[in-house]
Protein backbone atom coordinates (compact mmCIF):
# COMPACT_ATOMS: atom_id res chain seq x y z
CA UNK A 1 0.00 0.00 0.00
CA UNK A 2 3.12 2.54 0.96
CA UNK A 3 4.61 1.68 -2.38
CA UNK A 4 0.91 2.33 -4.52
CA UNK A 5 0.91 5.57 -2.26
CA UNK A 6 4.30 6.72 -3.17
CA UNK A 7 3.89 5.80 -6.95
CA UNK A 8 0.53 7.75 -7.11
CA UNK A 9 2.41 11.10 -5.12
CA UNK A 10 5.71 10.76 -8.66
CA UNK A 11 2.85 10.53 -11.18
CA UNK A 12 0.89 13.50 -9.60
CA UNK A 13 4.58 15.41 -9.53
CA UNK A 14 5.08 14.60 -13.19
CA UNK A 15 2.05 15.55 -14.08
CA UNK A 16 1.91 19.01 -12.71
CA UNK A 17 5.56 19.59 -14.41
CA UNK A 18 3.92 18.48 -17.64
CA UNK A 19 0.95 20.88 -17.40
CA UNK A 20 0.87 23.56 -20.03
CA UNK A 21 1.36 27.14 -18.34
CA UNK A 22 -1.31 29.96 -19.44
CA UNK A 23 -1.76 33.50 -19.25
CA UNK A 24 -5.07 35.11 -19.82
CA UNK A 25 -6.68 38.47 -19.30
CA UNK A 26 -7.02 41.28 -21.03
CA UNK A 27 -4.05 42.64 -23.08
CA UNK A 28 -2.13 45.91 -23.91
CA UNK A 29 -0.18 45.84 -27.07
CA UNK A 30 3.78 47.00 -27.55
CA UNK A 31 4.25 46.22 -30.74
CA UNK A 32 3.23 44.31 -33.72
CA UNK A 33 4.34 40.39 -31.67
CA UNK A 34 4.30 41.80 -27.99
CA UNK A 35 2.12 41.93 -25.67
CA UNK A 36 1.29 42.98 -22.21
CA UNK A 37 -1.26 40.82 -19.51
CA UNK A 38 -1.16 42.15 -16.19
CA UNK A 39 2.60 42.11 -14.67
CA UNK A 40 3.47 39.10 -17.39
CA UNK A 41 5.28 40.12 -21.46
CA UNK A 42 3.95 37.90 -23.98
CA UNK A 43 5.81 37.46 -27.13
CA UNK A 44 3.64 35.82 -29.85
CA UNK A 45 4.97 31.96 -30.64
CA UNK A 46 6.16 31.34 -34.23
CA UNK A 47 6.00 34.37 -36.07
CA UNK A 48 8.00 37.46 -36.55
CA UNK A 49 6.46 41.74 -37.02
CA UNK A 50 8.27 44.72 -38.19
CA UNK A 51 9.70 46.39 -35.26
CA UNK A 52 7.82 49.51 -34.06
CA UNK A 53 10.02 52.20 -36.04
CA UNK A 54 10.94 50.20 -38.66
CA UNK A 55 9.65 51.12 -42.50
CA UNK A 56 9.14 49.19 -45.49
CA UNK A 57 9.17 50.73 -49.00
CA UNK A 58 5.47 50.12 -51.20
CA UNK A 59 5.81 51.61 -54.91
CA UNK A 60 9.01 52.91 -54.04
CA UNK A 61 7.89 55.29 -51.12
CA UNK A 62 8.47 54.34 -47.41
CA UNK A 63 5.63 53.17 -45.46
CA UNK A 64 5.67 52.98 -41.32
CA UNK A 65 5.11 48.91 -41.28
CA UNK A 66 6.23 49.00 -37.96
CA UNK A 67 3.30 50.99 -36.78
CA UNK A 68 0.84 48.59 -39.55
CA UNK A 69 2.07 45.89 -37.48
CA UNK A 70 1.17 47.31 -34.00
CA UNK A 71 -2.25 48.79 -35.12
CA UNK A 72 -3.11 45.35 -36.52
CA UNK A 73 -2.45 43.76 -33.31
CA UNK A 74 -4.76 46.54 -31.01
CA UNK A 75 -7.61 45.88 -33.55
CA UNK A 76 -7.36 41.96 -33.34
CA UNK A 77 -7.01 42.02 -29.57
CA UNK A 78 -10.23 44.66 -28.93
CA UNK A 79 -11.36 44.46 -25.68
CA UNK A 80 -11.22 40.49 -25.28
CA UNK A 81 -9.89 38.15 -22.87
CA UNK A 82 -6.83 36.73 -24.44
CA UNK A 83 -5.92 32.97 -23.73
CA UNK A 84 -2.06 32.55 -24.01
CA UNK A 85 -0.69 29.00 -23.83
CA UNK A 86 2.66 29.28 -23.19
CA UNK A 87 5.43 27.15 -25.39
CA UNK A 88 8.88 28.57 -23.83
CA UNK A 89 10.48 31.30 -22.02
CA UNK A 90 12.77 33.47 -23.85
CA UNK A 91 16.14 35.42 -22.96
CA UNK A 92 14.09 38.36 -21.88
CA UNK A 93 11.85 36.20 -19.73
CA UNK A 94 8.77 36.80 -21.61
CA UNK A 95 6.11 34.30 -22.07
CA UNK A 96 6.60 32.79 -25.61
CA UNK A 97 2.89 31.55 -26.54
CA UNK A 98 0.06 31.06 -29.02
CA UNK A 99 -2.47 33.25 -28.07
CA UNK A 100 -6.23 33.44 -28.76
CA UNK A 101 -9.15 35.85 -28.82
CA UNK A 102 -12.09 33.47 -28.61
CA UNK A 103 -11.74 31.54 -31.88
CA UNK A 104 -8.82 33.37 -33.11
CA UNK A 105 -5.30 32.85 -33.30
CA UNK A 106 -3.89 36.26 -33.33
CA UNK A 107 -0.18 35.22 -34.63
CA UNK A 108 -2.54 33.29 -37.21
CA UNK A 109 -4.14 36.13 -38.15
CA UNK A 110 -1.21 38.76 -38.30
CA UNK A 111 0.83 36.48 -40.76
CA UNK A 112 -2.85 35.68 -42.24
CA UNK A 113 -3.00 39.74 -43.54
CA UNK A 114 0.44 40.31 -43.91
CA UNK A 115 1.65 41.87 -40.69
CA UNK A 116 4.03 39.47 -39.84
CA UNK A 117 6.37 36.92 -40.77
CA UNK A 118 5.97 32.93 -40.20
CA UNK A 119 9.12 32.90 -37.67
CA UNK A 120 10.51 29.60 -39.10
CA UNK A 121 13.67 29.40 -37.41
CA UNK A 122 11.61 28.33 -34.61
CA UNK A 123 8.49 26.85 -36.00
CA UNK A 124 6.57 26.00 -39.54
CA UNK A 125 2.93 26.47 -37.70
CA UNK A 126 2.20 29.99 -39.92
CA UNK A 127 4.03 28.87 -43.50
CA UNK A 128 0.30 28.32 -44.76
CA UNK A 129 -0.74 31.71 -43.83
CA UNK A 130 2.26 33.64 -44.88
CA UNK A 131 2.09 31.75 -48.36
CA UNK A 132 -1.24 33.00 -49.00
CA UNK A 133 -0.41 36.12 -47.54
CA UNK A 134 2.37 36.52 -49.74
CA UNK A 135 0.43 35.22 -52.69
CA UNK A 136 -1.91 37.78 -52.46
CA UNK A 137 0.25 40.90 -51.79
CA UNK A 138 -0.86 41.94 -48.69
CA UNK A 139 0.85 44.20 -45.76
CA UNK A 140 4.45 43.57 -46.17
CA UNK A 141 4.19 41.33 -49.00
CA UNK A 142 2.80 45.02 -50.86
CA UNK A 143 6.71 45.89 -51.64
CA UNK A 144 9.59 45.87 -50.67
CA UNK A 145 10.92 45.24 -46.94
CA UNK A 146 13.86 43.72 -44.58
CA UNK A 147 13.09 40.95 -42.45
CA UNK A 148 12.60 42.13 -39.18
CA UNK A 149 15.31 39.77 -37.70
CA UNK A 150 17.55 41.50 -39.99
CA UNK A 151 16.54 44.76 -38.90
CA UNK A 152 17.23 44.14 -35.47
CA UNK A 153 20.76 43.31 -35.98
CA UNK A 154 21.04 46.25 -38.74
CA UNK A 155 21.67 44.09 -41.96
CA UNK A 156 20.47 44.68 -45.32
CA UNK A 157 19.05 41.48 -46.35
CA UNK A 158 15.56 42.28 -48.30
CA UNK A 159 12.61 40.28 -49.13
CA UNK A 160 9.28 40.47 -50.30
CA UNK A 161 6.64 42.07 -52.90
CA UNK A 162 6.43 43.61 -56.40
CA UNK A 163 10.50 43.77 -57.74
CA UNK A 164 11.38 40.15 -57.48
CA UNK A 165 14.89 41.64 -56.51
CA UNK A 166 17.41 39.41 -55.28
CA UNK A 167 17.85 38.88 -51.56
CA UNK A 168 20.13 37.59 -49.03
CA UNK A 169 17.15 35.06 -47.85
CA UNK A 170 13.51 34.41 -48.98
CA UNK A 171 10.85 34.97 -46.59
CA UNK A 172 11.43 34.19 -43.05
CA UNK A 173 14.96 33.13 -44.09
CA UNK A 174 14.33 30.32 -46.60
CA UNK A 175 18.01 29.78 -47.98
CA UNK A 176 17.33 27.29 -51.27
CA UNK A 177 17.16 28.89 -54.38
CA UNK A 178 14.51 27.58 -56.98
CA UNK A 179 15.93 28.69 -60.74
CA UNK A 180 14.00 28.48 -63.55
CA UNK A 181 16.29 28.00 -66.26
CA UNK A 182 17.19 26.43 -69.94
CA UNK A 183 17.58 23.51 -67.84
CA UNK A 184 14.51 23.07 -66.25
CA UNK A 185 13.42 24.06 -62.61
CA UNK A 186 16.52 23.40 -60.36
CA UNK A 187 17.19 24.10 -57.10
CA UNK A 188 20.87 25.05 -55.52
CA UNK A 189 21.48 24.74 -52.12
CA UNK A 190 24.17 26.95 -50.29
CA UNK A 191 27.44 25.92 -50.70
CA UNK A 192 26.92 24.65 -54.08
CA UNK A 193 28.48 25.48 -57.09
CA UNK A 194 26.28 27.98 -59.01
CA UNK A 195 24.13 29.10 -55.49
CA UNK A 196 26.10 32.65 -55.16
CA UNK A 197 25.45 33.47 -58.77
CA UNK A 198 22.02 32.31 -58.95
CA UNK A 199 19.48 34.93 -58.84
CA UNK A 200 15.75 34.67 -58.01
CA UNK A 201 13.43 36.39 -59.77
CA UNK A 202 9.63 35.45 -58.86
CA UNK A 203 7.78 37.05 -61.69
CA UNK A 204 9.47 33.93 -64.03
CA UNK A 205 8.39 30.99 -61.07
CA UNK A 206 11.18 31.38 -59.37
CA UNK A 207 11.08 30.91 -55.59
CA UNK A 208 12.76 30.20 -52.11
CA UNK A 209 12.57 27.20 -50.54
CA UNK A 210 13.22 26.17 -46.84
CA UNK A 211 13.21 22.52 -47.37
CA UNK A 212 14.56 20.24 -49.94
CA UNK A 213 10.92 18.61 -49.62
CA UNK A 214 8.63 21.90 -50.76
CA UNK A 215 11.61 22.19 -53.82
CA UNK A 216 10.52 18.86 -54.82
CA UNK A 217 6.81 19.06 -54.16
CA UNK A 218 7.23 22.60 -55.96
CA UNK A 219 8.71 20.85 -59.31
CA UNK A 220 12.51 21.48 -58.87
CA UNK A 221 15.23 18.55 -58.96
CA UNK A 222 18.45 19.20 -57.26
CA UNK A 223 21.21 20.78 -59.05
CA UNK A 224 23.94 18.08 -59.84
CA UNK A 225 26.65 20.12 -58.44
Amino acid sequence: MALIFRSLIVLALIAGSVQAETVSGRARVVDGDTLAIGAEHVRLFGIDAPERDQTCDRGGRPWACGRDATRALNALVGKARLVCEVQDRDRYGRAVSICAAGETDLAEALVEQGAAVAYRRYSLRYVAAETRARARRLGVWSGQMVLPEAYRHGTEAESGGDSGAESGAGAGGCVIKGNVGTHGRIYHLPGQTDYAATRINEARGEAWFCSEADARAAGFRKAQR
